[in-house]
């Protein structure tokens, strides 16, 4: 009686509070209809005007942020709540992008309790910070600053590092002295896509650079026309590889440029990525060429070859593939030695699919994955024999880095419910050493249960479902439900202080490994990807009414979070079965892909999601767009959108335009369109702005749940 009570008592002051809410919310975005007819259908959008992003629809968007914020403030626990959120993830010193080089150590950390990554620099002389992001932000007035690439010079005495405001992603390259950390060179700027190679001896930088757009020129073109540049680090950068440059090469307008080199070997590679097209175009050409534009570039395999990932190792050049191999495979050739020479080094097998390769001195290591966690494998240079190297746990190796002038690999390693660590092999050993950097920070593994779980989707196919409760939790738990699938991008057995922050709260968290991920190999992404995409919000559905089956949780507890693509994945399922979900967490969502090819970022994505310059790529993309399919008189789950005004991949449009749409609907449950300033597309965002916004969306959860003290008080 007393559960039930509370229950009731909880619903009653949900609805109260939503009645009290919809009295002070800003005026709806007014419709202006724009009516097309596209391959013999009819389509309307009410808010083609917000592409512009002019005064008008500023306006009503930081309005309605603004509102947003008053609403998630008027919780009274949130405040609580945020500290509790900002202390936990202050606990941990995470590390990302370890390279070592001549007896120098190179990572970005997040110290405990910073609020940003720094560029750390690690040798017999200490350890000493290069980039200190927090006084570059100081100097610009607090505006947020992020590293967004690093790439230090294979004789371990330079660091070329890409900088970037406000979330924006658009970085300048600058290149720093490894042992006074005084700038030597730089900053260039247009170098978003970031660095690609140094030349063996260290005198001479790759990376891909953008055009500078000429007056008038559409923000459209932004990513058309790159180059690959060669730059001396005293002149101006100079364009070796493009379109229009390059004896042997062929580029569109779409495709991206960029030149890598491997220390010892005698030929560089020449890659042509189409946009986000997994499969490469790949040339090589003699190593000493590669910084002229006159090199001569010879095609070594084009992109129906499958692969999607190389490696080399003096004249050995190692090839990720899925040609004829689902889960992938991993082939070997000699440089000058055409594709067809190429023997298959490890074959495909149906129970694990091949991420990455990384070439050592003293063996070639291939990175796998079963479900979600990760398996090394090891081929002893000169032999063909796979041998498979214990983990230091269960658990995902989300980096690793190897130089095929040193044995070993060194691996960042985490688990659901484990920080990262760095761990470097010893072959001679045959053991993993802790490098002793970053800290575990305050989360106790054993306070929660692991599952590995199969949810049966609409068509029967099994999709592999992780659950992380906390231990003894009485049911029906709340459950926040994440999802992706696309891209091929698999969720993994990943550490991630936002998940554990929710978890620490008493959040069960669920990861749906929907189709159009990478997880189970090239036929699970390509069972999520163009006219088969609905499985991936179907599957997401699937894994909801899985969890509500099992007696885990109910609709009124179940939540869905999806990001950037996963907003398709999210947006479709509630506007699928609204009925089934309490409440949607859409995190710069991509929300219009009728649009999205029309925005800056669209073109490089029309590989993955298709054109409506075709008829199929209309009908795909029509069935993707969470717009096109609200329904006015609907009753949706109450949604809370996020967006930030510098993101470069999806323009801000997309998610104020479903907000829109939603809040036109008649929906009783609120839609909230939460606005930060100063972020992007959330890769650059400080600790501070992602905690903000992890402790908002639980505050949601919470409201949204029905507990009695999360009730918004206005």
């Amino acid at each position: 009686m007393k559960r039930s009570s509370t229950l009731l008592t909880g619903a009653l002051g949900v609805w109260a509070a939503t009645a009290a809410l919809a009295a002070d919310q800003p005026a709806n975005a007014p419709a202006t209809p724009v009516i097309e007819t596209l391959w013999g259908q009819q389509v309307t959008d009410n808010y083609r005007y917000m592409e512009e992003l002019g005064p008008q629809t500023m306006d009503w968007m930081k309005a309605h942020g603004a509102y947003t914020r008053s609403v998630i403030d008027s919780i009274r626990p949130r405040a609580a709540l945020g500290e509790r959120v900002a202390a936990f993830t202050a606990s941990f010193g995470l590390i990302k992008s370890y390279a070592r080089y001549a007896d120098r150590a190179f990572y970005e950390e997040r110290a405990p309790g910073s609020d940003n990554f720094d560029l750390m620099v690690k040798d017999g002389h200490g350890v000493r910070k290069i980039v200190d992001i927090a006084a570059i932000r100081a100097a610009h007035g607090g505006q947020p600053y992020a590293i967004n690439y690093i790439l230090a010079a294979p004789d371990g005495s330079k660091v070329a590092v890409g900088i970037s405001a406000g979330g924006s992603e658009d970085a300048s390259i600058s290149v720093y002295d490894a042992v006074s950390g005084q700038q030597i060179a730089g900053p260039v700027d247009r170098a978003e896509f970031g660095t690609t190679a140094w030349s063996e001896d260290s005198l001479w930088l790759h990376f891909n650079r953008l055009k500078k757009l000429a007056p008038g020129e559409p923000p459209i073109d932004k990513y058309k026309d790159s180059m690959a540049t060669a730059w001396d680090l005293h002149g101006d950068p100079i364009s070796v590889a493009g379109r229009g440059i390059g004896h042997g090469t062929s580029f569109e307008p779409d495709e991206i440029p960029v030149i890598g080199i491997v220390p010892g070997t005698p030929v560089a590679l020449l890659a042509s990525i189409n946009g986000v097209q997994n499969e490469l175009k790949v040339w090589s050409a003699p190593v000493s060429e590669a910084a002229s534009p006159a090199a001569h570039w010879a095609l070594l395999f084009d992109r129906d070859a499958g692969i999607t990932g190389t490696d080399q190792r003096g004249a050995e050049i190692f090839l990720r593939s899925h040609k004829d191999a689902p889960t992938f495979k991993v082939l070997a050739l000699k440089a000058g030695e055409p594709l067809a020479a190429a023997r298959v080094l490890v074959p495909a097998s149906a129970d694990r699919v091949i991420e990455n390769i990384n070439a050592a001195a003293d063996a070639l290591y291939v990175l796998a994955n079963k479900g979600a966690y990760s398996e090394l494998l090891r081929v002893p240079a000169g032999s063909g024999r796979i041998e498979e190297v214990p983990l230091p746990t269960r658990g995902h190796i989300t980096e690793a880095f190897s130089d095929p002038r040193q044995a070993g690999i060194t691996i960042l390693f985490s688990s659901w419910v484990v920080p990262p660590q760095e761990y470097r092999y010893d072959p001679a050993a045959h053991k993993f050493v802790d490098l002793g950097i970053g800290a575990r920070g305050s989360i106790d593994a054993s306070k929660y249960l692991v599952s590995d779980l199969e949810a049966r989707a609409h068509d029967g196919v099994r999709v592999p479902l992780s659950l992380i409760q906390p231990q003894d939790k009485p049911r029906p738990q709340i459950v926040m439900l994440e999802a992706y699938g696309s891209y091929g991008i698999s969720e993994l057995a990943d550490f991630s202080a936002r998940r554990a922050a929710a978890m620490q709260e008493g959040i069960t968290y669920g990861v749906c490994h929907a189709r159009g991920g990478g997880e189970l190999g090239e036929a699970w992404r390509l069972g999520g990807k163009d006219a088969n995409k609905h499985n991936t919000w179907q599957d997401l559905i699937a894994c909801g009414e899985d969890l509500i089956g099992r007696g885990i949780t109910d609709r009124k507890h179940l939540f869905i979070l999806g990001g950037s693509a996963g907003g398709i994945t999210v947006g479709r399922a509630m506007t699928e079965r609204p009925e089934l979900f309490a409440g949607v967490i859409d995190v710069v969502p991509a929300a219009n892909t009728l649009r999205a090819e029309f925005s800056p970022n669209g073109p490089p994505n029309i590989p993955e999601f298709g054109s409506i310059t075709t008829e199929q790529g209309f009908r795909n993309l029509y069935e993707m767009d969470s717009i096109q399919h609200v329904v006015r008189g609907t009753q949706y789950p109450a949604v809370m959108i996020s967006t930030g005004l510098n993101d470069p991949r999806v323009s801000p449009w997309e998610p104020a335009k479903f907000a829109a749409a939603l809040q036109a609907s008649e929906t009783g449950n609120p839609v909230l369109l939460r606005i930060d300033a100063e972020a992007g597309h959330g890769i650059g965002s400080t600790k501070t702005q992602t905690d903000a916004l992890t402790a908002d969306w639980i505050a949601f959860v919470f409201w949204r749940s029905g507990l009695p003290d999360w009730q918004p008080v206005r």
